[in-house]
């Protein structure tokens, strides 16, 4: 923008040309229904360029920057301001019927534990289409599109402002200016914007939930603007002075401000209507012009939804269900055998590429060599076979359209294909048991110790411990932490900076805790939540160590199969060395923290308070953890059983209402802060 004035009649009619242009944006691309021909539309658009261009000022939300900008540099990490949930899922009915009873049993077990309180409403429900495209996060301030973010891990997300703001059923301003708002969406390419971009692209797009994610996180935000995106909104976040009752409130609130929402949201009262719901919306998938792979339930009431709460990945007021997966058929070329980090030995077949819900697919899971004889695909190179995509995502073979033995035959190895050891069969599946001398094990073993899930290495991916493998002769995790930057800096395409980088990283595992340590090691037949468990249960490492089975089977998550697991894993020579040797080199894992004795003489004890407005010294997250680590009990709503606000900046109603009502208010942040610490250090 430039700094010099401009005539004030030009800016008037430039102001007056983005206002019209967005009415004409909004009902073409949001509501579907355009009140004015390309033709007129592109005359106004040609006139504010031109103007731009004339004056050099440009308003922040003309249109004419939706084409994308210059090329990036990289992303940068972006955290949000509430997290981004994870949907637990139901594969089929009775799934989504068990999710309903605990539903039902929740909302009852609370209503007759808190008689002193308005009971929960009986559980009705909304039911919206689940949009197989990118996940979208878009930040408003004062009713201004500050920021947008990739979906992440749920809590940081990568910022592509540039790229969402090309898609133009995304408003760039919205009417509603009180604070900061979150709204998550979906993006995404119809399926009819794809087909016209690739009768004319020098290099096709293959399907378009590849083609939405790769525009927006393309680094050249031209390229995002030529996929002619779209985005669904289904969500409200954060926001930081606004309350829904239900869900309706919330979907009317993103069509007031201009938000596209989906046409497909339907509300029911009993659980047998949304089945019904669902089947429909199954039967009517095909004619959508954009990817669906299920459909999600919500609870309406918003108060319900806070009650029930959440899990350590889901929330318990919502499920997505699954549809059935598609089917087709195609040719079987090949059949090819991958090693994983525990040594099993997989095929992975090779087909004919075929369309396959909206994705091209060539390869496809065979799991082992038992699933290829009960399949009957023995002698099925070359035959014609049913695959599908289980849950939409992972491709697998069905079996054969014929049962004739017509085919080349499978041959199943009998030594290694990476180091020509020979196999083991054990049960279904081969394994080779050279762990000490066999690269992609290794390699897979070394990746998955510093996995996010695990020790949580930063800037360590698999090329990385290829790089180490081949160069530096690691083979263990333990090796890990016994190099040095002298080793790292003289490697190909490591220079002092990554290096540091690294040995930092490293450095910063020492100290993780205790049950990302044990998922770290790898040991067969457990995952997160069984680490967890044994962390929150013998709270050391040499305690979990010395666990026999029958104590171990004593654990939730833990039958006979995984404590035999967990106790053979800590008897091998190999594995106990390989930790003493990580401890040794200061690798020290943190057992849960004992929780803090509550101070009862803190002004927060006891107290229910409200968060309002903006804070600058804490995040609403952080500030919510300290009080209820006080004892407080912090809600969402101003009431007469609030004991005390805290007013951010920019507080609005929840301020006046607690000043009506005669409520204690803080609203210096630094003396809510020093209370805070003063409570904690007691």
């Amino acid at each position: 923008m430039s700094n010099h004035a401009i005539d004030p009649k030009l800016e008037a009619r430039m102001q007056e040309l983005v206002q019209e242009l967005f009415t004409y944006n909004y009902q073409y691309y949001t509501l579907d229904n355009p009140i004015i021909s390309d033709k007129e539309y592109d005359a106004l658009y040609d006139e504010l360029v031109a103007l731009e261009q004339e004056t050099g000022f440009i308003l922040p939300n003309s249109p004419t920057q939706r084409v994308g900008g210059e090329l990036l540099s990289g992303f940068t990490p972006h955290r949000h301001l509430s997290r981004l949930w994870s949907l637990d899922k139901a594969q089929d009915t009775e799934d989504l019927l068990q999710w309903h009873q605990r539903v039902v049993k929740l909302v009852q077990d609370y209503n007759t534990k808190n008689p002193d309180q308005t009971p929960l409403p009986d559980p009705s429900f909304a039911v919206e289409l689940k949009f197989d495209g990118l996940t979208l996060n878009l930040t408003y301030t004062d009713g201004v599109l500050v920021q947008a973010a990739t979906r992440g891990n749920g809590v940081t997300g990568e910022a592509i402002l540039p790229q969402v703001k090309t898609i133009r059923s995304v408003p760039l301003t919205i009417p509603y200016k009180e604070g900061t708002i979150e709204v998550q969406g979906e993006g995404m390419m119809n399926l009819s914007i794809l087909e016209a971009y690739n009768q004319t692209a020098a290099d096709p797009l293959k399907n378009a939930r590849n083609a939405a994610a790769g525009a927006l996180r393309n680094l050249n935000p031209q390229v995002t603007a030529s996929r002619k995106l779209n985005a669904f909104f289904y969500n409200v976040g954060y926001a930081s002075d606004i309350r829904f009752e239900n869900h309706q409130e919330m979907i009317q609130f993103l069509k007031d401000n201009h938000f596209k929402v989906s046409p497909h949201v339907t509300y029911f009262n009993t659980i047998e209507e949304v089945m019904a719901e669902l089947n429909r919306i199954q039967e009517q998938r095909n004619t959508f012009d954009f990817l669906i792979d299920g459909a999600v339930v919500k609870l309406i009431d918003m108060r319900t939804r806070e009650v029930l709460g959440y899990t350590d990945k889901f929330p318990r007021w919502a499920v997505a269900f699954k549809f059935e997966a598609e089917e087709t058929t195609t040719v079987l070329e090949s059949v090819s055998w991958e090693v994983g980090r525990t040594g099993k030995i997989t095929p992975v077949a090779r087909v004919e590429a075929v369309e396959l819900a909206g994705v091209t697919v060539q390869n496809c899971t065979l799991n082992n060599i038992g699933d290829i004889e009960r399949k009957n695909l023995k002698h099925a190179l070359g035959s014609r076979v049913f695959i599908r995509r289980s849950n939409d995502v992972i491709p697998e073979i069905l079996g054969k359209v014929t049962d004739e033995q017509d085919g080349e035959e499978i041959i199943y190895p009998t030594h290694c294909p990476s180091c020509g050891s020979e196999l083991e069969m054990r049960g279904a599946h081969l394994f080779c048991n050279n762990r000490l001398g066999c690269k992609p094990q290794i390699v897979a073993r070394l990746a998955h110790f510093a996995s996010r899930d695990a020790m949580d290495i930063e800037t360590f991916s698999v090329m990385t411990a290829e790089q180490l493998y081949d160069e530096l002769e690691v083979r263990d995790p333990a090796d890990l932490f016994a190099l040095t930057f002298d080793q790292l800096v003289g490697l190909n395409r490591f220079g002092e900076k990554k290096a540091n980088n690294l040995l930092k990283a490293m450095e910063e595992a020492k100290s993780r805790e205790l049950a990302s340590f044990l998922f770290a090691l790898g040991i067969p037949n457990t995952g997160k939540t069984t680490t967890r468990a044994l962390a929150d249960h013998y709270k050391s490492l040499e305690a979990v160590m010395t666990a026999a089975p029958e104590e171990l089977i004593q654990l939730q998550d833990v039958g006979g199969i995984v404590a035999e697991s967990i106790s053979g894993y800590f008897a091998d020579p190999l594995n106990r060395s390989s930790i003493e040797r990580m401890l040794e080199l200061g690798v020290s894992p943190q057992g849960p923290a004992e929780p803090a004795a509550v101070n009862t003489d803190s002004i927060f004890y006891g107290k229910t308070v409200v968060l309002t407005g903006s804070l600058q010294l804490l995040t609403r997250d952080e500030a919510t953890s300290k009080l209820e680590a006080c004892g407080a009990k912090v809600t969402g709503s101003v009431s007469k059983k609030t004991d005390l606000v805290v007013a951010g900046e920019k507080a609005g109603s929840k301020l006046a209402k607690a000043e009506q009502l005669g409520i204690q208010v803080i609203t210096d942040e630094n003396e809510f802060v020093r209370l805070l610490n003063e409570s904690l250090n007691a």
